[in-house]
């Protein structure tokens, strides 16, 4: 188990006020999770975090409510079922979760915005399909707007889960892509990938208008909810101040060079913005480990790990950001705190069980990660 954690974690969060008498159990547990979580993404170490996830309640519709033809009042039962789930288990375990209303989405959210076809698979997430195919298709595509159908149906959504659960509950955002690789399914990715040698200018504008409907997009959603929770992937909270949540999944398709030229900049921008940034990457990717650890008050990073394995994110993010580990099983989790330094911190996201599967789960994980 990693030890107390290093200096180089900035602490801009460290506020602890017990619970009143008027909270209810759950909710004093919920305010000791969210305090613990702030503490784990900047503040003092005071353990890894075990998160343990519901057991899935199935979709009513193929795809997801954003780009369904199906009426939002169809989907809401779905996210509503999902949240009390959250809060089920966590009355049942009492692990780090914070419950939270989730808008989940495919990928292909933000493509579709600019016009992207989305295929509904009957038993598979939504796709988004290509709209350009070169530089002068690109160059021609206007910037879109908050008000496209998908997007709305979001904010929507949004404000029906707020009405039936009250504005405290956080609702999450939906799957959020990197500027770059929203332009990656925007454009035909082969001709993407060319055009990014032979014509980046005409790449680096349509990434440049998908960094822009980011911008708008983050500061809507969090100027029109309340409560508001930034991550999409894996499943966890933090206070929405220490920065957005996205996928960087293209990190893997490119060299160095061509990362630090066509994405680093607008993740920094994100992260200045917003104040900081927390990122999934399932690519093959540790070669882009010392460009990652460029990105300003990176507070957490979301691997899957291919050969080597984990030690090399462990020796280059421990001291800098939370390692958030997900879909992984118990024997991994504890090869992950077997590697790990002093200055390493955990969250582990684990997958559902049945309860008494996932109570003794939870409970052999608590034992090696103490609060």
């Amino acid at each position: 188990m990693g030890a107390a954690c290093g200096a180089s974690i900035v602490v801009t969060t460290s506020v602890v006020h017990p619970p009143s008498l008027e909270e209810s159990h759950l909710d004093a547990t919920i305010a000791r999770n969210r305090r613990f979580l702030s503490d784990l993404f900047a503040g003092p170490f005071r353990g890894h975090a075990i998160i343990m996830d519901p057991e899935p309640h199935p979709q009513p519709f193929p795809g997801d409510f954003a780009v369904s033809d199906e009426p939002l009042a169809e989907w809401l039962p779905s996210i509503l079922r999902h949240y009390e789930a959250q809060l089920q288990l966590l009355e049942a375990l009492g692990h780090d979760a914070v419950p939270t209303a989730r808008l989940g989405t495919g990928t292909g959210l933000f493509a579709s915005a600019f016009g992207c076809p989305v295929h509904i698979y009957p038993d598979s997430p939504a796709a988004a399909r290509p709209l350009v195919f070169s530089a002068d298709e690109a160059d021609r595509l206007a910037a879109p707007t908050l008000d496209t159908p998908a997007l709305a149906r979001v904010f929507e959504m949004g404000e029906m889960v707020r009405a039936r659960l009250g504005p405290d509950v956080p609702i999450s955002v939906p799957d959020i892509q990197s500027a770059f690789d929203i332009a990656a399914l925007v454009w035909n990715k082969e001709d993407f990938y060319v055009a990014a040698m032979q014509q980046p200018d005409s790449v680096k504008r349509l990434v440049d208008k998908c960094q822009a409907l980011l911008m708008l997009f983050f500061a809507e959603f969090k100027r029109r909810f309340t409560s508001v929770n930034l991550c999409h992937c894996p499943n966890a909270w933090a206070p929405p101040e220490l920065g957005v949540w996205l996928s960087e999944d293209e990190a893997g398709s490119m060299s160095v060079r061509m990362f630090e030229e066509f994405c680093l900049p607008n993740l920094n921008d994100l992260s200045d913005t917003f104040g900081g940034l927390f990122v999934h990457c399932c690519a093959t990717a540790d070669h882009q480990y010392a460009s990652l650890k460029k990105i300003h008050n990176l507070r957490g990073l979301n691997r899957v790990f291919q050969s080597p394995g984990a030690r090399p994110a462990i020796e280059a993010f421990s001291g800098q950001a939370v390692l958030m580990m997900a879909w992984i099983d118990e024997a991994t989790a504890n090869a992950l705190l077997d590697m790990a330094l002093p200055d390493t911190r955990f969250l582990f996201n684990m997958p559902a069980q049945p309860l008494d599967d996932a109570r003794r789960t939870y409970e052999r994980l608590r034992l090696r990660c103490q609060r």
